[in-house]
């Protein structure tokens, strides 16, 4: 991009206008935070409404001193930023570029580490909290938080047949040795203990959560559904996504010879987004995931900016850095991620092929990822109208009453097959129903089944 495309994009994490020349101390924190995170550009010569208004070419050797002699007074450990000038539609700017630094954290030197500590948070400076400047000296070590030790909890408290289940879900087998080679336990002067990134994995910290809700409507004022999961990551996924398909649209479509249904939304991009999430989150933070359901749009929120400073034009191009590294490999070992890097391309391509909206952005110290849902998302059949316009019908549910209209009775393993899902879900969603007053059990023996409450 040229910098008339950078001054049209706006000020963000790695750029920054100022119409004259600022301050010893706002030069100090911008060049600090671009350091701590991905680098970027204090413009000189740029106001906030990105019109160029220049720098007067006798100043400009006095301001790349001064500028100079400040990070050098000021920034600790030394930064070597590159300065120079550009001329811009006839019209000198004063460019400060800054490279993300190996000696992190860096800080205000008068301040000192814990109170002038600075990252680059949008497109503003922020001060570092306590749990971000540990996150930057784990960064200058090459260490990530799960690959570290945990002493608060004994190695005997977990269920490690959890994993080993995953293992062999593949065809593949796990032993003691085998989580040793992934990290997920490091032996220490004869004892054998946990490391963070098993905590994370069978749910042991009370961050490992993903809060799910269906709103009614395109806000949060009223909502339809409410689930919490918690757990294990291999269940809070798999959790999640069957929360996504009970209150997503299926419709049909005919390929070759063959009727075809289909979620409005890719099943396919939802795992992949929701999968990130889980896998890339910033498990320091005590946050939760959550996944909102709105007439309109599906938002997943994960916990964490991206890391390293990553920008939105790294990630869709396949940069891949890791923040939870064990985590990833335990993933990845087990099948859940195909490469490094593909996610995010994967789901704009699915998206696309269906002509479907998706965003990805950097709000703050979170990634929102939205899924835009079709206008008149269709749905199996207008004969659910039959049941009640008064009763509130999840997707799921609509399926399950066409049906009953099709077979006028239907049984467990039915609905298994309808939904994808396993016999406990499949029981839980008929219940809901016969709750609802909208279809009738008959029977309490292994020969029950459902019929809509009109039929016998």
């Amino acid at each position: 991009m040229t910098i008339l495309d950078l001054i049209k994009e706006g000020e963000n994490k790695k750029l920054e206008f100022k119409e004259q020349f600022p301050s010893a101390d706002k030069i100090a924190k911008t060049i600090v935070a671009f350091s701590n995170m991905s680098g970027g550009k204090l413009i000189i010569g740029v106001d906030d409404s990105r019109n160029i208004v220049g720098v007067e070419e006798s100043k400009i050797f006095k301001y790349e001193e001064r500028i100079s002699s400040i990070i050098y007074d000021w920034c600790y450990p030394n930064i070597l930023p590159e300065i120079y000038t550009l001329n811009v539609e006839g019209k000198l700017l004063l460019v400060v570029e800054v490279f993300r630094g190996g000696l992190l954290p860096y800080y205000l030197k008068q301040k000192g580490k814990r109170e002038g500590t600075y990252i680059r948070i949008g497109s503003t400076n922020r001060l570092a909290d306590e749990s971000m400047i540990i996150e930057l000296q784990r960064q200058r070590l090459n260490r990530t938080f799960d690959e570290e030790e945990n002493f608060e909890w004994d190695l005997d408290k977990f269920d490690l047949n959890i994993i080993y289940r995953e293992f062999k879900k593949i065809g593949k087998s796990c032993d003691f040795e085998k989580l040793k080679n992934l990290k997920l336990i490091k032996e220490l002067n004869s004892s054998v203990v946990p490391t963070n990134a098993l905590c994370v994995v069978l749910g042991r910290f009370d961050n490992v959560v993903i809060k799910c809700a269906r709103f009614k409507g395109t806000s949060m004022e009223v909502f339809i559904d409410k689930k919490e999961f918690s757990g294990d990551l291999f269940s809070i996924l798999e959790q999640s996504i069957s929360f996504l398909q009970n209150h997503l649209h299926l419709h049909a479509k005919i390929e070759g010879m063959r009727r075809v249904e289909e979620y409005e939304i890719p099943f396919e991009a939802l795992r992949e987004i929701v999968l990130n999430a889980i896998i890339h989150r910033d498990y320091t933070r005590s946050s939760d995931i959550k996944i909102a359901i709105y007439d309109d749009i599906i938002e997943i929120i994960s916990v964490g900016g991206f890391v390293n400073g990553l920008t939105i034009e790294d990630i869709s191009n396949g940069r891949s850095e890791l923040r939870n590294r064990v985590i990833a490999n335990l993933f990845k070992e087990l099948r859940y991620i195909e490469s490094w890097g593909s996610g995010i391309q994967k789901v704009r391509k699915i998206c696309k092929t269906r002509e479907m909206k998706f965003e990805l952005s950097e709000r703050a110290s979170f990634v929102n990822a939205v899924f835009y849902r079709p206008k008149n998302s269709p749905k199996v059949s207008n004969s659910i109208e039959k049941v009640s316009n008064s009763i509130e019908l999840t997707p799921q549910e609509e399926s399950i009453i066409e049906l009953l209209n099709q077979k006028k009775r239907i049984i467990s393993v039915d609905i298994e097959k309808l939904l994808g899902v396993k016999e406990a879900m499949a029981r839980r969603v008929l219940n809901g129903l016969a709750n609802k007053g909208v279809v009738r059990k008959i029977g309490k023996t292994r020969g029950s089944y459902y019929v809509l409450k009109e039929e016998k």
